[in-house]
């Protein structure tokens, strides 16, 4: 049942009626000149005064009247007080700056009687403490925990906090806050690499070296690299502690460079996070070098046509050696038989018959016959016998040469000479064998070519032989 506004003060409507009507009665009896009063005197004058007593009986009935109707209980406050039971902290700060060489006092509150708790931190930095029993945090930032390491500048130590309730292990509240220390005064951090600022080196070396940091208040984050000349191949720098390393080529000198020489700027740019700079620079002064891996190619190269003219010409000498025995043979028949003829021709002139002694007398002449016929059949050989000595010259010669221009280890400093003197004797004995017929190709093996070419029959034949 919905209640009317008049219930719920208290009073019905029938008693609002009987007091307005109250009012209307006694406002007719206190004006005396009211029209309507003159009227109705002789009427009203005996009930006047029952009738107010009526009235007022029945108001004073009505509020008793209406405490009888129900009620209902009056309205909750939503803004009442709770009771405050879970464990917190009531003042801990999220987040404390220290300035070095200062002090940190700072006690921690709970909702609840701290004589039942005790305090702990974890993973705190050196020299934070708290005490156990009321919370207090205390701190002195020295300077020589930042001089020797322990601490760092800018950097965001996060530390656990907790508090617990000595009788109840479950009742506990863990959380953490973060400390940051900082300092008015700025030591610069640099950047050294680890060779001095000025290098010499030469083309076809490596240069290698790391780039260190030396930190201060702020460390370098990060490290540019630039150089005065495009560089190929290079390793890159882009934090501390890294290697660079670089091999200037055969042609990085030009033949325009003063001095055969080339400057190279190295500029290794650190930067911190509030973008101070700080910038290290090495030169490099790169010389003009001989490209060893090209001019070894060249040197075995010149090696190779040095090595087969060699046997060429052995082969030559061969053959030469060969003309020259047959010859020699066939001129030694020849004289044999004119000795034998010779002979014969006076043994049998000694003889008793006439026939015998005839033929004794003829033959010493077919001996001297033999003679223009063993020129014109084997001739004495002094042109061959000539070149088959100047070959075996200009062979040996060549052998020696190449020896005494061969390479002293892998960088030898005098390869471009010994090259350069290779083709020249090469040039020189083409030049001047250039009358002998030289085969390419050839049926014995550079083996047999030695062999024959050495061996001792051959070396006496053609060793010089001294003068009485």
């Amino acid at each position: 049942m919905v209640e009317s506004p008049f219930q719920r003060g208290g009073f019905s409507f029938l008693g609002l009626f009987c007091i307005f009507s109250l009012a209307i009665v006694l406002v007719l009896q206190i004006v005396p000149n009211f029209p309507v009063q003159k009227k109705m005197v002789a009427t009203t004058t005996k009930i006047d005064i029952q009738l107010i007593f009526l009235l007022i009986g029945m108001a004073s009935a009505i509020p008793s009247f209406s405490q009888d109707q129900p009620t209902h209980p009056p309205p909750v406050d939503s803004l009442r007080k709770l009771e405050d039971t879970t464990l917190r902290i009531r003042n801990l700060n999220p987040f404390f700056t220290i300035h070095v060489d200062s002090s940190l006092s700072y006690k921690l509150e709970i909702n609840k009687n701290p004589d039942q708790y005790f305090w702990f931190i974890k993973n705190s930095p050196v020299g934070l403490k708290i005490n156990k029993d009321n919370g207090l945090l205390s701190f002195r930032a020295e300077k020589s925990y930042f001089l020797s390491g322990k601490l760092k500048y800018d950097y965001n130590y996060k530390v656990n906090l907790g508090v617990q309730n000595l009788n109840d292990p479950n009742e506990r509240v863990d959380t953490s806050f973060t400390l940051v220390f900082f300092t008015t005064e700025i030591i610069p951090s640099h950047v050294k690499p680890t060779v001095s600022s000025v290098l010499y080196i030469e083309e076809g070396d490596t240069v290698s070296f790391k780039v260190e940091c030396e930190s201060g208040s702020f460390p370098i984050e990060s490290i540019n690299f630039f150089s005065n000349i495009p560089l190929k191949n290079c390793s890159v720098v882009k934090k501390c502690d890294d290697d660079f390393t670089w091999s200037p080529s055969y042609d990085f000198v030009k033949e325009s460079d003063s001095a055969k020489q080339k400057l190279l700027l190295l500029s290794f740019v650190g930067i911190n996070k509030f973008f101070a700079k700080d910038t290290a620079v090495v030169r490099i002064y790169v010389k003009d070098a001989l490209d060893y891996p090209m001019a070894t190619k060249e040197y075995e190269k010149t090696s190779q046509h040095y090595s087969r003219y060699i046997l060429q010409l052995k082969y030559a000498f061969v053959q030469l050696d060969k003309q020259l025995k047959h010859t020699k043979n066939t001129r030694s028949s020849f004289d044999i038989g004119t000795a034998s003829t010779a002979l014969g021709g006076t043994a049998l002139a000694t003889s008793s018959e006439t026939g015998t002694q005839n033929v004794g007398k003829v033959l010493p002449s077919v001996g001297v016959t033999l003679v223009p016929v063993k020129e014109t059949v084997a001739p004495t050989p002094s042109y061959e016998q000539n070149s088959a000595s100047t070959i075996r010259a200009a062979i040996k010669r060549m052998e020696y040469t190449l020896t005494d221009n061969s390479l002293n280890g892998e960088r030898d400093p005098d390869i471009t000479k010994k090259t350069a003197k290779l083709k020249d004797e090469l040039k020189q004995t083409q030049i001047q064998l250039i009358d002998i017929p030289i085969d390419e190709t050839n049926n014995m093996s550079e083996e047999e070519l030695n062999a024959y070419f050495n061996s001792p029959k051959v070396n006496k034949k053609y060793r010089l032989k001294k003068s009485k």
